[in-house]
């Protein structure tokens, strides 16, 4: 039997942690705060007090087989060294698989968050049969995991899957990050509040607009029929089509399943996406493309640090 393990969902406001059994179940989980301001060495001894904890809530008697976290980005998958992730200062260049190896006596592996997820949907969900597939997890931000013929795509230095700043308008407005049009702009849950902020007062969104709103009640608003935020949804629709259109001329990939907070908004978000795909994509490509909603949720990370806690296995 494959042994248990520990998926950790390390994230900036809160760290949740999930025992996952042989079965790739997750049997049992706790989250905290995460509290980046009281240092790397807190963060590793609340991990082994929840995990103690977990496996006392039921009754598993087994030392533990091997950990696998997720974390923002920018990090360092292979040394497993979180490097300078915006929203968890107080983790800047943290060597968190070796300070976790050390306090838990157990192998440790660490990758990107998007990533992570990406393996659980490829491995246990949405993706559970497919070739390849590219997950595009839409939330505050936009990132996605490439996944070629089973094997996760890192790029030179880890960063490929950053088509959240992907140009797609050439005279769009202009990004956080500095660049102008980038996919982002269109679709993650801040862009969709400045956008219908911004259609309320007829003028052009920017990023450092206040809005007042946020994409989770743009898209409330939608469904109960408000024309503008209907329209904002639906041309956030069409930018992930030309994103996907891009993608699938470029990596010759025919799965894309979209998680993250925005996903829930829908077929308001899907079937302006799969139409956009045919404009943006040869006939022959685009019409193999599917566009899927992610089946895991919130497990996805989890589940796919379990996977990757097992790969250290070798199981």
């Amino acid at each position: 039997m494959p042994p248990w393990v520990i998926g950790i969902d390390l994230g900036g406001t809160k760290t949740e942690i999930g025992l996952v059994s042989p079965e790739n179940e997750i049997a049992a989980r706790r989250r905290f705060a995460t509290e980046d301001w009281r240092g790397p060495q807190s963060l590793v001894e609340r991990i082994d007090a929840t995990i103690g904890a977990l496996q006392a809530e039921i009754s598993l008697g087994a030392d533990l087989a091997a950990v696998g976290i997720c974390a923002p980005g920018p990090l360092d998958h292979i040394t497993g060294t979180l490097l300078e992730p915006v929203n968890i200062p107080g983790l800047h260049h943290m060597p968190l698989q070796a300070m976790l190896e050390a306090q838990l006596h157990a192998p440790v592996r660490v990758e990107h968050d998007a990533k992570a997820a990406g393996l659980g949907e490829y491995y246990f969900g949405a993706g559970l049969g497919e070739r390849s597939m590219v997950y595009i997890i839409i939330g505050t931000g936009v990132g996605a995991a490439i996944i070629m013929d089973g094997r996760l795509y890192h790029g030179l230095r880890g960063a490929a899957g950053e088509f959240g700043h992907a140009t797609i308008d050439l005279h769009g407005v202009q990004c956080h990050c500095g660049s102008i049009g980038c996919a982002e702009t269109f679709l993650s849950g801040p862009w969709l509040a400045r956008r219908y902020a911004a259609a309320c007062q007829s003028i052009a969104p920017s990023w450092d607009m206040e809005t007042g709103i946020t994409g989770a009640q743009v898209n409330e608003l939608a469904a109960a029929g408000d024309p503008l935020a209907e329209a904002v949804i639906a041309q956030a629709g069409e930018a992930l089509g030309a994103m996907v259109g891009a993608q699938a001329m470029t990596l010759d990939i025919e799965c894309f399943v979209v998680g993250g907070s925005v996903a829930h908004c829908g077929d308001s978000l899907f079937i302006p996406a799969r139409a956009a795909v045919k404009r943006y994509a040869f006939d022959a490509l685009a019409r193999r493309v599917r566009i899927l909603p992610n089946a895991l949720d919130t497990d996805a990370p989890i589940l796919g640090c379990a996977w990757l806690a097992r790969r250290a296995l070798g199981a």
